[in-house]
């Protein structure tokens, strides 16, 4: 079976048993490591595997070739995007501050930027200048040498924006969390609607269960695919982002997922979604 997924700490971790083998009666597992851009374009446009995970903010455009798994992607409390800005004489320390500049962001599909979106026309007075797409491991040091004004970042940028000397503005996570009283969701697992969806969502929780039981075993293959992480930091992220959802959305998992994609809807953002489809 055909997978793609992020080289991030948490998909390496969660993967990592299905991907060596170590998953009874589960098909060998071909992985295809990839920015959540890029997997979001493979499955808007029909090429990507039959596994893959994209941001939930491009959900809406795939749910009628993709079913979403209940596990395996990334949703919590106290994990969300950031909002960072530059030091020193100059640096803009309050949203408003944002109007009218250049923010650099991941992916204008990703849930980050939907979030920022959404909290940006709360507290951006007409929105900033302008938005410019890039990888994520370029953003904090093009916000740090001053060719943005601001920068969009995720993952373990949570933990190693203070050695690149930036200052958070503001942690969406914490604004949607205090907004609205659920988690944040962030990558979510999808699998073509033709297949068989019950013995997937099985191996992929094997596969975390084994993680969990044995979790020095997948060290080697998260740092190997982490190489500018150090052990510590990859430990850290693996602690934060994979969680008691990312066994099992729940209840709570799905109605964040349909408050983020329906507020979204709200402000034209993203097409409205059939509620049905996202279970």
């Amino acid at each position: 079976m055909n997978i793609a997924f992020s080289p991030c700490p948490n998909d390496t971790f969660v993967f990592h048993a299905w991907a060596h083998g170590l998953v009874p009666g589960a098909p060998k597992l071909n992985v295809t490591f990839a920015d959540i851009d890029i997997t979001n374009g493979l499955a808007a446009d029909g090429t990507g595997p039959e596994v893959l995970e994209i941001s939930y903010a491009a959900l809406p455009w795939v749910l009628e070739k993709y079913k979403l798994l209940p596990c395996g992607g990334a949703l919590g409390r106290g994990c969300g995007p950031l909002v960072l800005t530059r030091k020193g004489a100059g640096a803009i320390r309050h949203p408003r501050g944002l109007s009218g500049r250049r923010i650099a962001v991941p992916s204008e599909r990703s849930t980050a930027y939907l979030l920022f979106r959404l909290w940006a026309a709360q507290q951006v007075p007409g929105g900033p200048a302008e938005i410019v797409v890039l990888p994520f491991d370029e953003i904090m040091p093009a916000v740090r040498d001053g060719q943005i004004d601001a920068g969009l970042v995720i993952h373990e940028a949570r933990f190693t924006y203070p050695s690149y000397g930036l200052n958070l503005l503001t942690d969406l996570g914490s604004w949607w969390e205090s907004d609205t009283g659920l988690p944040i969701p962030l990558g979510a697992i999808i699998a073509r609607r033709d297949l068989d969806h019950g013995a997937i969502i099985g191996w992929i929780r094997s596969s975390l269960q084994y993680a969990w039981d044995h979790p020095t075993d997948s060290r080697d293959y998260v740092l190997d695919h982490a190489q500018e992480l150090s052990p510590e930091v990859a430990k850290s992220h693996i602690d934060l982002y994979v969680n008691e959802f990312t066994m099992s959305l729940g209840d709570d998992g799905y109605a964040a997922i349909a408050a983020l994609l329906n507020r979204a809807a709200a402000e034209g953002l993203v097409p409205a979604v059939d509620p049905v489809l996202l279970r």
